[in-house]
């Protein structure tokens, strides 16, 4: 090395001499600039990886299902149907780079040119039934990226809004630009049921978001190579290559109206006139019913298009909550609403406990409002807020019983029993479903000494 190299020396790679604004990397030997450290990352980091490397571990549909029912109460059939689809779809990824060095079990039972294809989910079911929560524990469990998409916000590409390239673009950025990784996640669109075709409009009426949307899903639903933008739609900006045949696509809805088509199907109208007219019976068949006898030829009159159908060809359903579930959801799973506002209560040195009349009338007021789990934490911030804004400001409370008292003309209400430490005992009763309609937040406040 020259004595003018030593004094002034320069990146071994780009030739840029060292500057105070261009600080250099010293080796043993030679000196690297900061430029060249993020080429370098950038060419590394795109070099083909095998399969394997990014393997998520593969679990059984047991050990699946027994994780699911941590978290969400009921749905078996939703949870069995899951468990199975994503065991198979890992185990076909996990041994299609392996048909060389596997052995089949039974000496020409199965033949190593046979493909396996992917199969995609549709799961159907009323609104706060756990759709998105069944999904998020499934990618939990198996480790891989997950995107949620909302086909509220999808269009067709060219207008205004969000095209589908823009779901694999977010699960690039869930894999951390990994795309090996990222083509073995996992992408959830919610409320598909919005982008099915309604109606016969006229054949110049643009369908921006509607059957236009299904057709743009359809190659990258059943596996295409994508050419995806780091930096968003900007020219020059760094593409890669992203092969979907490989990500599971699962979508999910309310599809109000379905159990209508289900119903028609099952137990068509008789029509007759006269005296011999068939006698009509009633024969009431319910959701659960409806939605087990669930076709494909139900979703294609609810207005999705057959191609889009094909697609997916397991589907399963997800039974609506009745009172006896969401009473468990409140208080069984491993974070049930009850458990969290114990733990809030917790940290500011207060017992707060709930007699299960006041879960049960709690679950009761849910299935009032037709919200499903999704508004049981309203209910409990609404009741709970004269308590939680009060709390703070007194230090001496030591608990707190949710219960269920006699109110007015022989009805229940829910109140809470503070228990302070100087004996002093307090009840307040909580604004229910009926109250907040009514704009009634009228909580009353008794006390006496214990």
């Amino acid at each position: 090395m020259t004595d003018t190299e030593s004094t002034n020396p320069a990146c071994s790679f780009c030739g840029i001499e060292k500057t105070p604004q261009t600080p250099l990397i010293a080796g043993n030997h030679g000196h690297i600039c900061e430029q060249c450290v993020k080429l370098a990352y950038q060419v590394v980091s795109s070099w083909g990886r095998r399969g394997t490397q990014t393997e998520p571990e593969l679990k059984t549909p047991l050990a699946i299902k027994e994780f699911l029912d941590e978290y969400i109460i009921g749905q078996n059939e939703a949870k069995k149907t899951l468990s199975v689809a994503v065991y198979n779809h890992y185990l076909r990824l996990k041994f299609q780079d392996k048909k060389e060095d596997t052995q089949l079990p039974v000496a020409g039972a199965i033949s190593d040119l046979v493909e396996l294809e992917k199969s995609n989910i549709i799961m159907a079911g009323p609104s706060g039934t756990g759709k998105t929560l069944l999904v998020k524990t499934l990618a939990r469990i198996i480790g891989v990226p997950f995107v949620i998409g909302d086909a509220t916000t999808l269009t067709q590409a060219g207008y205004v809004g969000e095209d589908v390239d823009s779901l694999l673009k977010r699960l690039l950025e869930a894999a951390e630009g990994d795309v090996q990784a990222a083509q073995w996640g996992i992408v959830y669109i919610d409320e598909v049921d919005k982008i099915a075709s309604r109606g016969s409009g006229g054949a110049n009426m643009r369908d921006v978001s509607g059957e236009g949307v299904q057709q743009a899903l359809l190659k990258m639903v059943e596996g295409t190579e994508a050419k995806i933008s780091k930096s968003g739609r900007r020219e020059g900006g760094e593409e890669v290559t992203l092969n979907t045949q490989n990500i599971l696509f699962i979508v999910g809805g309310a599809f109000p109206g379905l159990t209508e088509l289900i119903s028609k199907r099952l137990a068509p109208p008789k029509a007759g006139i006269g005296f011999s007219a068939p006698i009509e019976t009633e024969t009431e068949i319910s959701n659960e019913q409806l939605l087990a006898a669930l076709q494909p030829d139900d979703l294609l009159q609810f207005g999705l298009i057959p191609e889009f159908i094909g697609r997916f060809p397991i589907i399963t359903f997800l039974q609506e909550l009745d009172v006896d579930s969401l009473k468990r959801i409140l208080q069984e799973p491993r974070n049930a609403l009850t458990k969290q506002y114990k733990q809030l209560f917790n940290f500011q040195n207060v017992d707060l406990q709930f007699t299960d009349e006041a879960l049960t009338f709690i679950a009761k007021e849910a299935v009032k409002r037709g919200t499903g789990a999704r508004g049981l934490r309203g209910m409990m911030e609404s009741m709970l807020l004269s308590t939680m804004f009060d709390l703070p400001s007194r230090p001496e409370l030591q608990r707190c019983i949710v219960e269920v008292s006699d109110g007015e003309a022989d009805s229940q209400v829910l109140k809470v029993r503070e228990e302070f430490s100087d004996g002093e005992v307090r009840e307040e009763v909580l604004p229910t479903h009926d109250m907040l309609d009514a704009g009634d937040k009228g909580a009353t406040e008794s006390s006496a000494a214990g």
